[in-house]
C-alpha cells in the first residue's frame, strides 16, 4: 500500500503533468486524459476516475497544475454533485454510464429538489413518481432549478408513497432532461442572468435502473447531495474566471465558461469577490479610512475563519466521516462572509458601486456583487435553515415543535394541490 507524503505525491503529479500537459491540446483530449490518469480528481477511488489520495493532499496536486498552466476539472456546478451522490449511492451501472462523462464535461446536470409550494422544506416536496407497468411516470413542478434548459441529466427527488410520513415518502432518481414531457422555462434574475428554470414535469419517464439507493430512501440521498453542496459552498468565489492564457485548449476553455457554464459565471460574485477588496481599497485610497480598514479587517476574518472550517470539512471527509453539520456550519460563514463583503465594497466605491458598464468599479462587478450576495443566503438551504441544524446537530438543543411528525404525508397540510 502506498504511504502518501506531501513529497511524494508532488514528485508524482509533476512528473506527470511535465510528461502529459500541452496547451495545443484539445480540451476533451486533455479531460480523457485526466480521467485516465485519476490525477483530474485524485481523491476518487482508483477504479473511478481518481488515485485513491486523502483529501488533505488534494491541494497539492492542485498547486502544481497552478504551477505549470494546465487545466483542471471544473468542480463547480451541479455535475459534481451527481458525482458526489452516484459515488455514494449510485449503482455499478450508475458510475459506468456517469463519471467519466461528468471528469470529461460531456454532460450537463441539473439538480431537482426545489417546489414552488414548499420553500425551504424539501421533504415538503409533492411531485409525483407513480410505477406505470415497468416504468416510473413522473408529474409535478420543480423550480429555482440551475442548467435545467441546458441539462442532460437531473436529479430527481419524487415522492413514491403517499401514505408514508414525510421523509420516507420520498425516492430519487436520475431522469433524461431531454425527453418528452420536461418543459424547461428560464427564469430572469435582477443581476441579468438567466441561470435558474422552473421545469415542468407532464407523464415524464424514469426506468427503474435510473432509480438511486432503495425506495424509500429518497431523503437520505438528498442529504448526501445537499451536505456535499453545503461543503462546496467555499469553493465558488474563484471558479468561472476566464484565463488569459494563450493556447487552442484555453480557448476551449473559455468558450465552455460563457455557454455551457455560463449559469454559474455569477457564482464568484455571489460569495462576495473578498478578493477585489485590499485592491479596490488600496487604488480607491479607501484604505487611509479608519473605518474602512476596521470592516476590512473584520472581513478578513470571517474570511479566514470559513476557510478554516472548509478545511476542517476537508479534513473530516479525509479520515472517512460522513456528512455530517460541518457542511451547515461553512454555508453559513461563507454567507456571512458574502454579507460582509458586499458592505465593505459599499463603503470602499460609495455611490458609484451602483453603477454598471465600462467606466463602473471592476467593469461592473462590484455592482454585480451587491445584486447577487443575498443568493447565498437563500441558495442550498437558507441560512435560518443551517442554524436550526447547527443548533439540533451541534448544539443538541431541543428539536422545533413539529405538527407533522408521524402522520401520512397525504393527511399534512400544505400550499399545493396534488
Amino acid at each position: 500500500m502506498t504511504e502518501y507524503t506531501e513529497d511524494y505525491v508532488r514528485k508524482e503529479a509533476r512528473t506527470w503533468l511535465e510528461n502529459n500537459w500541452d496547451p495545443n491540446l484539445d480540451l476533451f483530449e486533455w479531460r480523457n486524459k485526466l480521467a485516465d490518469s485519476g490525477w483530474g480528481l485524485p481523491n476518487w477511488p482508483s477504479n473511478w476516475y481518481g488515485r485513491d489520495l486523502p483529501v488533505g493532499l488534494v491541494p497539492i496536486v492542485e498547486e502544481e497544475f497552478q504551477r505549470i498552466g494546465a487545466l483542471p476539472i471544473p468542480k463547480s456546478g451541479i455535475r459534481m454533485l451527481a458525482a458526489a451522490t452516484i459515488l455514494n449511492h449510485g449503482t455499478e451501472m450508475h458510475k459506468e454510464k456517469f463519471l467519466r462523462r461528468i471528469v470529461t464535461g460531456e454532460d450537463v446536470w441539473c439538480q431537482l429538489f426545489s417546489e414552488p409550494g414548499s420553500g425551504s422544506d424539501l421533504a415538503g416536496a409533492t411531485t409525483k413518481a407513480v410505477m406505470v407497468g415497468n416504468k416510473w411516470v413522473v408529474n409535478g413542478q420543480k423550480v429555482w432549478t440551475t442548467s435545467a434548459h441546458k441539462a442532460h441529466w437531473g436529479l430527481l427527488l419524487a415522492r413514491t408513497d403517499m401514505d408514508a410520513t414525510k421523509h420516507d415518502g420520498l425516492s430519487y432518481f436520475i431522469i433524461d432532461m431531454k425527453q418528452p414531457g420536461v418543459e424547461t422555462q428560464p427564469l430572469k434574475q435582477m443581476n441579468g442572468y438567466a441561470s435558474f428554470n422552473q421545469v415542468f414535469l407532464t407523464d415524464a419517464e424514469v426506468l427503474p435502473d435510473f432509480q438511486v439507493s432503495e425506495l424509500g430512501d429518497g431523503w437520505k440521498v438528498a442529504t448526501t447531495t445537499l451536505m456535499h453542496e453545503r461543503r462546496a459552498a467555499d469553493s465558488l468565489r474563484a471558479w468561472g474566471q476566464v484565463p488569459s492564457s494563450e493556447g487552442p485548449i484555453y480557448d476551449q476553455e473559455r468558450a465552455e465558461i460563457e455557454t455551457t457554464m455560463a449559469p454559474y459565471k455569477w457564482y464568484p460574485q455571489r460569495a462576495g469577490r473578498v478578493d477585489l477588496i485590499m485592491q479596490r481599497a488600496k487604488e480607491t485610497g479607501a484604505i487611509k479610512d479608519p473605518a474602512v480598514r476596521q470592516e476590512i479587517a473584520k472581513l478578513m476574518t470571517l474570511h479566514k475563519s470559513a476557510e478554516w472550517t472548509a478545511r476542517r470539512a476537508r479534513s473530516a471527509q479525509e479520515q472517512g466521516k460522513p456528512q455530517g453539520p460541518e457542511g451547515s456550519l461553512g454555508k453559513l460563514a461563507a454567507s456571512n462572509v458574502a454579507r460582509a463583503a458586499a458592505k465593505v465594497h459599499t463603503m470602499i466605491s460609495g455611490a458609484h458601486s451602483m453603477l454598471s458598464g465600462d467606466d463602473s468599479p471592476e467593469n461592473g462587478t462590484v455592482a454585480e456583487v451587491l445584486i447577487s450576495f443575498p443568493a447565498s443566503s437563500i441558495a442550498g438551504g437558507t441560512d435560518e435553515i443551517q442554524k436550526n441544524i447547527i443548533s439540533e446537530r451541534v448544539l443538541d438543543m431541543p428539536k422545533e415543535t413539529r405538527f407533522d411528525a408521524g402522520k401520512p404525508f397525504k393527511d399534512i397540510p400544505r400550499n399545493t394541490i396534488s
